[in-house]
């Protein structure tokens, strides 16, 4: 057990963000601290009162700073957890009325919830406490007086007073974290780890070209101006512990207050942030406000592609720093693709001789800016793992003829630039072209806006690309096992790249998809719940569509003339559509005359997509009803007769929802008998499905007037796979 005293070295112990153990010990040492034993995201030190309070002040990269009071081996048992904490000479820490909370992190084989474990170490407080005569404090877990650590791991217990009290990284100066934010602890040690604070002292400048709320900005600005990070900090939590020494806290503090007036007087570093964002860039300025910085920053309203040089900045060298998104979603990535190559593209071509440092969580994306990275850094951001990339920015060669010329001129020459895609990504593009070329004759004819351009034409592109308007959506196709995933993710990537040029739409308008082979309702289940849904056109009809949220968009578009069929053929018919999905094929029916409807899904969110369906066509609800049922169930019990039936079951099935599991191939004679029960005399049953290799049961041609017209059912957008569905026409027999 440690006794405190002001004049005796204390044991402590700084957390931290993994990954940068060594930058805080260094840290701590330059500090004026003895650090000692690293450990995962955290450094054991030495050092005076005085100097624990500097940590605190000035630490860039810590969490919390602990002032260790015991650290006991072979803790198992609340028992023993509480008799460790109960010899504490607690009277010396924490003082009468003032408030306590317990921080426990751990586990044993008998502890092993830390609701209980700080419940326990509390305990063992109050025991000490009651038995020094002095009153039971009382809790206080959002702000205590003296905030309580406690760390139980593989039976090694440490106790401790959390000398920060809130997490050092938590400056006061940004409110609206926004999101998925970058701590400002973390930040800091992107900076030093690329050459910052060193960089500034030299005269070379910092730009953040997506600067979003000004985090790296402002901690680089920090850095420049010899300013502590946390001074303006309002609450530390030795405040409360009843060792603290007003006095020496206050000669750290004036003595920083001291430098920071200084430092930001004989500040002359160019610190330079761009983002498109208004409400960022806002942000960015009241977050430098706060900091007491903001004569330091200057800010641009400019997004990447549109970024220049400023005329003011004529520094040879200089760090550009950025911290892109990740994409940690798929659907995220045609966006940022293009974002990453663009920043090569900008960084090649405005500062070359600089150096970019670049933090991702996705180094795949990475590779799109076209620089070698000459270091990396693994690190976490939260729960992220992530990598700090360095690159120098090489300085392009240049045509000597060209270059003495503007020489002669008093012009500069434009840098050469690598090509801006790969080999294959441009004859991807090609074929993207050749392909809408060769529909568009069709779809000035047809009028269609919702089509397959592409599906897999280039085996090493297993894509499927449809075009819904101004809006595309991809899908990926899972690559085989002796795929290369590097080598797949690395083609979806140059596809993702030329694919908004090459079909003349916005990056932000294309949404990606990865379709593995799907079993029961895969098609069913929600990737997202961003409920963005918009209008399109097929025929007369008005369709809602959602290429966000699902596998599926509610539109199959390979069965359009299917749908368009059955418009023809449902004039006064009475329509049944089983396994109605969202029923856009009884829109067709019931715009096409039919007298009467009934649709017939097992899910309540694409029946109501159905009625939503209708009701954009002003069909009558009262004549066209959705049934949410099992087909098999409702088949069997229900008594109406229809004149024209439509089935498009799913190849497979293990909906919880439905009282068997589904195998097309094998249930596919029960269900069409079914059907043909619920058939009219003169009525046909409209049966497809999308089993490729799918075989009729030969029964029912000895029973029913059977005609197979899956070859008449692909418009010229689905050509090339007409294996993809297979459509029957069955009659009964006269």
């Amino acid at each position: 057990m440690t006794e405190t005293s002001q004049n005796a070295p204390l044991n402590l112990l700084a957390t931290c963000p993994k990954g940068i153990e060594g930058l805080l010990a260094d840290e701590l040492a330059a500090l004026g601290a003895t650090p000692g034993k690293t450990t995962v995201a955290g450094v054991y030190f030495t050092a005076s009162q005085a100097i624990a309070y500097r940590v605190c002040l000035w630490s860039r990269l810590a969490n919390r700073i602990i002032l260790q009071l015991v650290r006991e081996p072979m803790i198992e048992t609340p028992e023993q957890l509480r008799d460790v904490v109960a010899r504490i000479a607690w009277t010396q820490h924490l003082a009468v009325g003032k408030t306590l909370a317990v921080d426990f992190h751990g586990r044993s084989d008998h502890i092993r919830h830390t609701r209980f474990g700080a419940q326990t170490v509390k305990d063992g407080v109050v025991d000490a406490l009651q038995l020094a005569g002095q009153e039971r404090p009382s809790i206080d877990t959002k702000t205590p007086d003296l905030r309580l650590y406690a760390h139980l791991h593989r039976a090694n217990l440490t106790i401790g007073i959390d000398l920060s009290g809130e997490s050092l990284h938590r400056r006061g100066y940004r409110r609206d974290v926004g999101h998925a934010p970058l701590k400002e602890n973390l930040a800091a040690a992107l900076l030093i780890r690329a050459g910052w604070p060193e960089r500034a002292k030299a005269g070379e400048p910092l730009i953040d070209p997506l600067c979003g709320a000004g985090t790296l900005l402002i901690e680089a600005a920090l850095m420049a101006a010899d300013q502590a990070p946390n001074l303006d900090r309002e609450r530390f939590g030795f405040k409360g512990w009843a060792g603290h020494d007003e006095t020496l806290w206050l000669e750290q503090k004036r003595e920083a207050e001291a430098r920071a007036s200084i430092g930001r007087k004989r500040c002359k570093t160019q610190l330079l942030g761009f983002d498109q964002s208004p409400a960022a860039l806002s942000a960015a300025k009241t977050n430098a406000m706060r900091a007491g910085i903001p004569a330091l920053i200057t800010l641009h309203g400019q997004g990447l592609a549109q970024l220049t040089r400023p005329e003011t900045l004529s520094a040879e060298r200089g760090l550009l720093i950025t911290n892109p998104p990740y994409g940690e979603r798929l659907g995220e990535l045609p966006e940022l693709v293009r974002l990453y190559s663009q920043l090569g593209e900008k960084a090649k071509a405005l500062f070359p001789g600089w150096t970019l440092a670049m933090f991702t969580g996705n180094p795949d994306l990475g590779h799109r800016l076209g620089l070698r990275a000459h270091k990396q850094y693994a690190l976490k951001n939260g729960a992220l793992d992530a990598k700090l990339l360095l690159m120098d920015i090489g300085v392009p060669a240049t045509d000597s003829g060209a270059q003495a010329e503007a020489e002669v001129k008093g012009v500069d020459t434009p840098p050469k630039t690598a090509p801006a895609v790969s080999e294959n990504a441009q004859m991807f593009a090609n074929r993207l072209g050749k392909n809408q070329k060769r529909l568009k004759k069709w779809l000035k004819q047809s009028g269609e806006t919702c089509y397959r351009i592409y599906d897999a034409d280039m085996p090493e592109f297993a894509l499927a690309i449809d075009r819904y308007g101004d809006r595309v959506h991809v899908q990926e196709y899972a690559a085989p096992s002796s795929i290369n995933p590097a080598q797949a993710q690395k083609r979806l990537f140059d596809a993702l790249e030329v694919l908004p040029d090459a079909l003349g739409v916005d990056p932000s308008k294309v949404y990606i998809k990865r379709r593995e082979r799907q079993t029961g309702t895969a098609q069913y289940q929600k990737r997202e719940a961003s409920g963005e849904r918009f209008e399109v056109r097929e025929g007369d009809a008005r369709l809602w569509v959602n290429l966000r949220d699902y596998l599926d968009t509610g539109l199959f578009l390979d069965h359009r003339p299917v749908r368009r069929m059955l418009g023809e053929m449902a004039r006064g018919k009475r329509f049944l559509n089983l396994f109605c999905y969202t029923a856009t094929a009884t829109v067709q029916a019931a715009l096409g005359g039919a007298s009467d409807s009934v649709s017939v899904d097992m899910s309540n969110t694409y029946l109501e997509w159905a009625k939503d369906n209708f009701t954009l066509n002003k069909l009558d609800l009262r004549l066209h009803r959705v049934v949410r049922d099992d087909c098999f169930r409702w088949l069997e019990t229900a008594d109406a007769e229809f004149d024209l039936i439509f089935m498009d079951p799913p190849t497979f099935s293990n909906s919880k929802k439905m009282r068997d599991t589904l195998d097309i191939q094998r249930d596919h004679p029960r269900l069409v008998e079914l059907a043909m029960a619920r058939l009219a005399p003169g009525g046909t049953l409209v049966f497809s499905n999308n089993q490729r290799r799918f075989k009729l049961d030969d029964a029912l041609s000895q029973h029913y007037a059977v005609e197979e017209i899956t070859s008449r059912t692909f418009d010229p957008d689905f050509q090339r796979r007409t294996n993809m569905h297979h459509v029957f026409l069955l009659r009964h027999r006269r």
